[in-house]
């Protein structure tokens, strides 16, 4: 039988009109739903819910990544009234999302799992908040930022492994966490392309640990200035170490592949992995053959 996307089903919730005219959404969790999917569609007991499961986790994680932008922008008398709306609407969006992975669940009698991602949902505000506690005092490291990254970003999808026996159940764990850590590495290596989201990417914090202690100084001094960032990522090839990192968890990723039960579960995971294995556009080709 053939699966729908859940971005297509998710696009009931998604596609709401007073959201869409005032403020744009952060970008569907397209990769980790979609692993999510493969595997619970490959546990044939459950039947439907390998499309309820996916569904409403997509729009917690929605919901949670809305309110994350929130946190992100200028508040305070210098927003202008246009921003303020925006910000509102972010906040009534992310809210919105989390009501409704509630509702489905719910009306589908789903208590357990709601209790789960719940308690997911408390999980992922802890790493944040000890996350952004660091970052703050300037207490992170380059690898600390990465497994907090993943961590943040897996949790409401590890909250299934209970769901699944066997070898399904050993690997559910590390392929998430893999997974998680390929998107954040190359979520890190798109952001060098935008300098207006550089402060607080890996390379800062990178830098915070292998800089000098003057590039030190002024990164702690001047951690919004976007001529700076670009610059100290070009001085500490930040790009090439980041390509380096992508492949490598990529590698490991694709090396589990093969202790799959399903070869057809196997083979949809390989195309999901693809894109971790040539990065972004921008990268040569010829950078990413090299450090295979």
């Amino acid at each position: 039988m053939t699966r729908k996307p859940i971005a297509q089903l998710a696009r009931k919730y998604t596609e709401y009109d007073m959201i869409a005219r005032h403020t744009d959404l952060p970008e569907f969790p397209e990769g980790r739903v979609r692993l999510l999917q493969a595997v619970l569609a490959d546990l044939q007991e459950l039947g439907g819910q390998a499309e309820l499961y996916p569904l409403a986790t997509s729009l917690v994680q929605l919901g949670l990544d809305t309110h994350d932008l929130v946190e992100n922008e200028e508040s305070g008398a210098k927003a202008q009234t246009k921003q303020m709306r925006a910000r509102q609407m972010k906040v009534l969006a992310g809210d919105y999302f989390s009501g409704r992975f509630y509702h489905l669940l719910s009306q589908a009698g789903q208590i357990e799992t709601v209790k789960r991602l719940s308690e997911a949902v408390c999980e992922v505000n802890r790493i944040k908040m000890s996350l952004y506690g660091k970052m703050k005092q300037m207490r992170v490291n380059a690898e600390e930022y990465v497994s907090y990254g993943s961590a943040i970003r897996g949790v409401l999808f590890m909250s299934f492994g209970h769901l699944m026996s066997g070898m399904y159940a050993k690997l559910w764990p590390e392929l998430v966490e893999r997974f998680s850590r390929c998107e954040l590495l190359l979520q890190e290596l798109l952001r060098l392309q935008r300098p207006d989201e550089l402060s607080g990417s890996w390379g800062v914090w990178h830098v915070m640990g292998e800089g000098s202690a003057e590039d030190r100084r002024a990164l702690e001094e001047r951690s919004d200035d976007h001529g700076l960032l670009r610059q100290l990522m070009d001085k500490y090839g930040v790009a090439d170490k980041l390509v380096a990192l992508l492949r490598q968890s990529a590698g490991q990723l694709q090396a589990m592949l093969p202790k799959l039960p399903s070869d057809k579960l196997a083979a949809e995971l390989a195309n999901l992995i693809e894109p971790f294995l040539h990065g972004p556009a921008w990268v040569p080709a010829a950078a990413i053959k090299e450090l295979g």
